[in-house]
């Protein structure tokens, strides 16, 4: 899950987002958000009581426990080893990408094709490691799939999650579906293992301003999509676990003790070694700090893909 680091943002009508209004607006920091002057209050799903947040406000929904991460790793590797024994690939696929523009009544986030294909096409960038020498080349691609779109005040504001996304939802595991919505957040991800016991509300859902030259100031340039997908492919938060050797499971993404505001270069919150990763995609760093992912990560993408999504 992604929120921004300077409050809870909204837009509504009156600046651009490849050709769509928007302006960005300071909604309350409560559990509440207020639109047009009514309180809309923002379900978030008992069964992503795990689920991720980018950004520094306030706190994830509730963050996986170590118990939680060894016995997702017991049920991977049994999974795995499964796998391997009928000959199964462990990775590497172009996703499918079905989104479901979640607008208003009065046009609200009802954001154009062009804005959606400059969406994915971040995604391809991001997961083909472009933006850094750094970075790890994941191997996945995107490709759009599928656009759909609705005119449901209710849903815009993600009311009812659990209902559109069930009534809405294409393809199988191995589909990214995304729904653009008005919430509180920049984004909220499901994890892989949880498509067995949840496949209608499998996906993530980004705040439509998040897209490429949307209204949210330091998260405009569609990274958010990143990140979530980041989650949906099984990746934790950089600073999973805080100050510990296995915190986000992934060996070469040094400890962190917090999520990062901003860009500070040189942040090292943690005695063990090495730099907080603020230009790891899987940190809350700002659009413009992000950089990579690790080989490690891709790893982990991997493993994930093939137990849970292949």
């Amino acid at each position: 899950m992604r929120t921004t680091t300077t409050g809870l943002r909204r837009t509504a009508a009156s600046a651009m987002v490849a050709g769509l209004a928007l302006v960005g607006l300071t909604a309350p920091a409560a559990s509440a958000a207020v639109v047009a002057g009514e309180p809309v209050c923002v379900e978030v799903d008992a069964h992503e009581a795990s689920s991720a947040a980018r950004g520094g406000y306030g706190n994830d929904t509730r963050p996986v426990t170590p118990t939680e991460q060894r016995q997702i790793r017991e049920r991977t590797s049994r999974i795995l080893d499964r796998q391997v024994s009928r000959g199964r690939p462990a990775a590497g696929t172009s996703i499918p990408v079905y989104v479901h523009v979640m607008a208003a009544k009065d046009g609200s986030g009802d954001v154009t094709d062009a804005a959606i294909a400059e969406q994915v096409a971040v995604l391809n960038t991001t997961y083909a490691g472009e933006e850094s020498g750094a970075a790890a080349e994941t191997g996945y691609t995107f490709r759009l799939a599928g656009v759909d779109r609705f005119y449901n005040d209710t849903w815009h504001r993600d009311g009812a999650s659990s209902k559109y996304r069930k009534a809405t939802r294409q393809g199988g595991a191995n589909a990214l579906n995304m729904w653009l919505v008005d919430f509180k957040y920049l984004g909220i991800a499901t994890f892989p293992w949880d498509y067995a016991k949840s496949p209608g509300v499998d996906g993530i859902r980004v705040h439509y301003a998040t897209l490429p030259g949307g209204a949210i100031e330091n998260y405009d340039l569609g990274e958010t999509a990143t990140h979530e997908a980041g989650h949906w492919l099984g990746l934790y938060h950089t600073f999973q676990g805080g100050c510990t050797e296995l915190n986000d499971e992934v060996a070469d993404t040094p400890a962190q003790s917090s999520p990062t505001d901003g860009c500070p270069e040189g942040r090292d919150s943690c005695s063990l070694p090495g730099l907080d990763p603020i230009h790891n995609y899987m940190d809350y760093s700002y659009d413009t700090c992000y950089t990579q992912f690790t080989p490690g990560q891709d790893a982990r993408m991997d493993q994930m893909w093939a137990a849970y999504r292949g």
